[in-house]
């Protein structure tokens, strides 16, 4: 702005109009220099983004040797609801400890399973057994879910979301109760063998959907289970979805995600055929 009176320039006008220019230039630059350091600020991503990041995708310090599947039609009965086919879970377990323990091919190894039995009147364990342990080779065990959880699933319509209503609130409960239960006696047959195993389910793991397609899955528990020397045991489950509510995520886009992250030697899938 020019001061003038009576149409006639202001003595010192023109340098007053030079010293706004040159601030309006410094203030410009200034905003540009500030915004600048918004986009990069925005671009960089934060301590705590990093170490969600970290925490999502964990490094192993133990390489992974493989992830074993378990289809759910090999070890439960297909038909027969909520029963387990034990042959069938016993012969898996015999042969996955013949193949992850070194030297344990033929001897039979010490249990791990200290909980009773039916039909057993007691708990019997005998701690010098558990003085020397073979180690076993590092590996997942995913299961399906087979006769376990469908039923609650597909007749509540928890795959479908919607857990404002209380029929699939309660089929959500369910769902989980059933293929946890699934997922325990799973862990039990494999600690009978003597191996290491821990049951993690998904859901108490943090992992979440967005349109069935998964938007979390914090690795770090089977990550921390796995340099531990334990044999994480996960399972298809029923998990919160960021735009219907709850879905249920299956085995396989577990795999899928295991897979990619913790890059393990190959992945194993035993099905069951039938003659």
């Amino acid at each position: 702005m020019i001061l003038q009176h009576a149409g006639i320039p202001v003595k010192g006008a023109s340098s007053l109009k030079g010293r706004t220019r040159r601030a309006r230039r410094r203030t410009k630059r200034a905003s540009l220099i500030k915004k600048a350091s918004k986009q990069r600020a925005r671009r960089r991503p934060t301590s705590t983004v990093m170490e969600q990041q970290r925490s999502e995708h964990p490094s192993l310090v133990k390489p992974l040797r493989c992830i074993v599947k378990l289809g759910g039609a090999a070890i439960t009965c297909k038909n027969d609801l909520e029963k387990i086919n034990e042959t069938h879970l016993e012969m898996v377990a015999t042969q996955l400890r013949q193949v992850m323990i070194s030297g344990s091919s033929s001897s039979k190894v010490p249990g791990m399973d200290w909980s009773k039995r039916n039909g057993k009147l007691g708990i019997s364990v005998n701690v010098d057994n558990y003085q020397e342990l073979s180690e076993s080779s590092s590996f997942i065990v995913v299961h399906g879910a087979g006769s376990f959880g469908h039923f609650q699933a597909s007749q509540s319509g928890v795959h479908k979301g919607g857990l404002e209503r209380p029929i699939v609130k309660a089929g959500f409960v369910a769902t989980r109760i059933s293929v946890s239960t699934l997922n325990l006696e799973v862990v039990r047959a494999l600690a009978r063998e003597g191996l290491p195993s821990l049951g993690l389910s998904p859901f108490s793991c943090g992992w979440s959907t967005r349109g069935k397609n998964i938007a979390s899955a914090n690795l770090s528990t089977v990550a921390k289970a796995l340099d531990s020397g334990f044999i994480p045991v996960l399972h298809g489950d029923a998990v919160l979805d960021e735009l219907q509510g709850c879905t249920i995520l299956s085995g396989d886009v577990i795999i899928r995600h295991l897979a990619e992250h913790l890059k393990p030697d190959y992945v194993v899938f035993l099905l069951y055929r039938v003659h």
